[in-house]
This record gives C-alpha cells, structure tokens and sequence, in this order.
C-alpha cells in the first residue's frame, strides 16, 4: 500500500475535528445573521409619516374645500393691486333670498317647519309673527345671540330655547348669511318688511358680540 504525500487532501480533512466544524459554522453564522424575520424601524416609521400625511389631507380638503363648489375660486379674477383689500362683490336683492332660503331650511325649518308656521306650544311661527316683520334690530340679536323664555306671537304665547346661530355658535352664521336669512323670512310666507343688510347686522353685533340668549324683557328696551 503507497504511502499518502502530506499535500494529499486526505491528510487536512482527517486532521479537522468536529469540534473545529461547529466552531467555524457558528463563526459564520455570526458574520451573516438573518435578519429576513426582523422588522426595521425605518420602513415603520415612513408608514406611518405617510398615513399621517393622508390623514391630514383629508381632514383639510374636507373643511377648506369650500365643498369643491365652482364659485369658490375664480381662475379669472384680477389679484387686488398692492397695498389694497379685494374688494367684497355685493349680492343682488335676489341672490340675498336665495341664499337665505338655504340657510333657512339648513338652520332654521326644523323649528319653524317649511310653511313658517312653527310648532306650538315650543316653536313659535315665523309667517305673520309682528317680531320678524318688526324691529330689524330685535330680530337681529335674536338670531346672533338666541332667545330664552316665554315669548308672545300673534296673541298666543311660546316657551322654548333658541340657539344661537351667530359667530362662534354652533351655526356659525356671519353677518351676510344671517342679513340673507332674515331677509328671507320677512319676505316670505305673506311677510312684507325691508330687507336686512349685512352692515346692520355686523353692527348690532359690534354693541354686544358675546350677549348671552335674550329675554323677551330685555328685547323690548331696543326700538
């Protein structure tokens, strides 16, 4: 039988123990961890960046969108010149009562019901009422501000709460939606008063923008 050279392969791999096997797998398992099963931070936290994102979006174009109405934003209005405010394009008599006939039915119809007859013995009637086709000063503050306790129409007489639907209420009306609305209903259902602009009622409501609800009494000391 020949004898093996010492270059001859046979030689090293009868002189590697098991031993020197294990530790040289376990050293290379060290250099290559796995890391397919691991989560990392960074893709996390770009998820959740953009779902961030997402949301306030949404959020935004559903309140500063206007509700995507086309009259929102012109594309061929002129920029005002430097140094002066754009000025407010007045509504015309008739687009003042179109806009308040939506809010009447968007604030307003509920209590007072589409005829303007109201609900007794609670919600008084708005068609004939001598407290809408009367004092415009009144009426104003009642709607800025609400009205409380029991209130006289047409001879008979109503006990309920009405909310303010002003700045700051839960309505939120400003001085040209509330002039529109008031215009309305003292036009409407047989009513025939002036209507109400949007300069008186931003001036009634520089007297006393933060007057709690009114009462009948102190209503009734306005002309």
């Amino acid at each position: 039988m020949s004898t093996p050279l010492p270059s001859d392969p046979r030689v090293d791999q009868a002189a590697v123990t098991d031993e020197s096997l294990l530790a040289a797998h376990e050293k290379l398992l060290g250099r290559q961890p796995d890391e397919k099963a691991r989560y990392r931070l960074i893709p996390l936290a770009l998820l959740f960046g953009f779902s961030g994102l997402i949301f306030f979006g949404g959020t935004y174009l559903g309140r500063y969108s206007g509700h995507f109405h086309p009259l929102v934003f012109n594309e061929n209005a002129q920029p005002p010149k430097s140094g002066e405010a754009a000025p407010a394009a007045a509504k015309s008599p008739e687009e003042m009562i179109a806009m308040g006939k939506t809010v009447y039915g968007t604030v307003c119809m509920a209590c007072h019901q589409a005829t303007g007859l109201g609900l007794p013995p609670a919600f008084p009637p708005l068609a004939g009422s001598e407290w809408v086709t009367g004092s415009e000063e009144r009426l104003i503050r009642i709607v800025l501000h609400g009205l409380q306790g029991p209130i006289k129409v047409k001879g008979t007489e109503f006990n309920s709460v009405m909310p303010a639907a002003g700045p700051g209420s839960g309505f939120n009306l400003n001085a040209e939606k509330i002039a529109a609305v008031l215009s309305y209903v003292r036009q409407e259902w047989g009513n025939s008063a002036p209507p109400v602009s949007p300069e008186k009622v931003a001036a009634v409501r520089s007297v006393d923008a933060n007057h709690a609800p009114w009462t009948v009494a102190e209503l009734e000391k306005f002309p």
